[in-house]
């Protein structure tokens, strides 16, 4: 996995997951983007801009903002080979029949909405570069129904039909787009809010990580519009 020479851009880069993937890119060799809603926080997570770095403060409910920041990172490193739309988050909800329009459309803009924006910036100069490899975040617990969770769940399923569409859509181009399907991500956040869990049985960002990075990589050619578990011992 050689990221030399690539342009790799990755959301919610100033999370647990962000931070994991960006330093496993970096040491690889890869030319970062790494896009987040503050710049204080991404400095906070990264330090400062560098001559391989980029950091790019975007709300990715905000389209025009989000192609704004691409096209900054697209001019500083001469495309985008690489994007990871990690960026999302879990809420707790209503039972369906009792769903607000605040916590549907949260849910919403946060796992699908960000996706469809940075892919609608991205995917454009992947199809003129004629090659590029997309990995999203899905959810192993999304894979059905649970009580509370339908906003999340559809939200998250959401991600995964995306994926396997676009690569309907561009496998032909050159571009390849899978998702990751983790199950618990081992958090400072999740360890507070479930104190009672065994940890160990979560992943670890690194790990996820590690598989994000493989489906980014030369070796992963062959695969399209797969969704992979990443469940840990859970």
């Amino acid at each position: 996995m050689d990221f030399r020479d690539r342009a790799v851009l990755v959301t919610g880069a100033a999370g647990n997951l962000g931070r994991a993937v960006a330093a496993g890119f970096a040491a690889r060799g890869a030319r970062l983007a790494l896009l987040g809603r503050d710049r204080a926080s991404l400095e906070r997570t990264h330090g400062p801009d560098s001559a391989d770095r980029l950091l790019l403060a975007a709300d990715l409910r905000d389209a025009a903002a989000v192609e704004a920041a691409v096209a900054e990172a697209a001019a500083r490193f001469g495309g985008i080979d690489v994007l990871c739309n990690i960026a999302g988050g879990f809420r707790m909800g209503e039972a369906v029949h009792e769903t607000s329009a605040k916590t549907w459309d949260l849910l919403m803009d946060m796992n699908a909405r960000s996706v469809l924006n940075a892919c609608r910036a991205v995917v454009p100069r992947m199809l003129a570069a004629s090659r590029g490899r997309i990995v999203n975040v899905g959810a192993a617990g999304a894979q059905r129904g649970a009580a509370r969770m339908g906003a999340y769940t559809a939200s998250k399923a959401a991600v995964q039909r995306l994926t396997e569409a676009m690569s309907a859509e561009l496998r032909e181009r050159g571009i390849n787009v899978n998702c990751v399907l983790p199950s618990i991500i081992d958090t400072p956040e999740n360890r507070a809010g479930m104190p009672g869990a065994d940890p160990a049985r979560w992943v670890s960002p690194e790990d996820l990580a590690q598989v994000i990075l493989f489906l980014a990589s030369d070796a992963a050619r062959a695969i399209h519009g797969a969704s992979v578990p990443v469940t840990g011992l859970s």
